[in-house]
């Protein structure tokens, strides 16, 4: 069985390639994210009606939200071509201006991870967005010349998960700014029957919901979720998924009602038993469940601070009233200390 450490992750994984064939390619098949949407919609209109590149479009939010999606839908609705890159794979400036200049007129360039770019290719990047030209020395010294190439006007998408991290000189030449919000279940239910539909997966609404209720407001743990299920489905039953087989297969998983695996409830466990609901440090957190920092503060806490189970204070993590309750009633149910006599 897959470690649903894995599974719960906003990030790409390497099997995920199926996903792609799951995105939409038209804002009408977008699910969620209905404001950004609308604001989209006048934007994109406007840019076609005057034949011109759309303002460059910072996203952001956390992994698994559709940010890359969203860069695909708007190169589609604008008819132009797409070039997709990463902050870490751009080391220098050369490597920039040889994306930048293989563009063509109103193309769409995406970055995702903006935030990780090379100090060096994002001064490069700022007169490329502003003025579409890019400086390039050559030579040094008494004998150095500088050149101007001229490039195609192009809209820079760019993704990034750690807004905090972006240089206020890089936010502010973005002339349109989205952050993406965590799905409700409702538009989560919506997202697994689309691509039920889309992978001929046999699905009834009630197995749908179950799956969507434990995504953790991800379209893509809703749809990893729904791919392990159906391989269970496929072994364990006769391949329909229903509510009592998606129940199962997720235990399994070990992934719980709430959309909690196994580190979620270590992590709210260790704040309430070792250090009595918090506050407590992210680093001595992470030594008692050991595990990473960076892992427990990007993949673990978001969701548990959005489902009110931990707060951030300045002093450290503290587990909620709610979180006490989820924790230690799960445990005194498994201990039988609820039972009738």
């Amino acid at each position: 069985m897959q470690d649903s450490r894995e599974l719960i992750t906003g990030k790409a994984l390497p099997g995920d390639e199926t996903e792609v064939s799951l995105r939409p390619l038209v804002l009408d098949d977008y699910v969620g994210q209905e404001r950004i949407k609308r604001n989209l919609r006048v934007y994109i209109e406007a840019a076609r009606q005057r034949q011109e590149a759309i303002d460059h479009i910072l996203l952001s939010g956390p992994p698994g939200l559709g940010k890359t999606t969203l860069a695909y839908i708007i190169a589609n609705e604008l008819g132009v071509g797409i070039r997709i890159t990463s902050g870490p794979a751009i080391e220098r400036a050369g490597d920039l201006v040889a994306i930048l200049t293989n563009l063509e007129d109103r193309d769409v360039l995406f970055i995702d991870e903006i935030h990780r770019l090379n100090h060096q290719a994002e001064e490069a990047l700022y007169p490329a967005m502003e003025d579409f030209a890019f400086d390039w020395v050559a030579g040094k010294g008494p004998a150095a010349r500088t050149y101007r190439i001229r490039l195609p006007r192009f809209t820079l998408v760019a993704a990034t998960t750690r807004s905090g991290l972006l240089t206020s000189p890089l936010r502010d030449r973005f002339g349109i700014s989205f952050r993406l919000d965590y799905y409700s279940v409702d538009e989560l239910f919506q997202v697994v029957m689309r691509s039920a539909g889309i992978l001929g997966i046999e699905i009834d609404e009630a197995g749908a919901m179950e799956i969507a209720k434990r995504a953790r407001g991800t379209p893509r743990i809703a749809n990893r979720l729904l791919r392990r299920v159906r391989d269970y489905a496929q072994v364990k039953g006769d391949g329909t998924i229903d509510r009592d087989i998606a129940c199962e297969s997720l235990a399994a998983m070990g992934i719980d009602s709430q959309g909690l695996d196994g580190l979620d409830r270590m992590i709210l466990t260790a704040i309430i038993n070792y250090y009595d609901g918090g506050p407590v440090g992210l680093s001595t957190l992470a030594a008692s469940v050991s595990e990473d920092p960076g892992t427990i503060e990007d993949v673990y806490e978001p969701y548990l601070m959005q489902m009110g189970f931990l707060e951030r204070t300045p002093r450290g993590r503290v587990a909620t009233q709610k979180a006490m309750e989820y924790i230690l009633g799960s445990t005194y149910k498994r201990k039988g200390l609820f039972d009738n006599p």
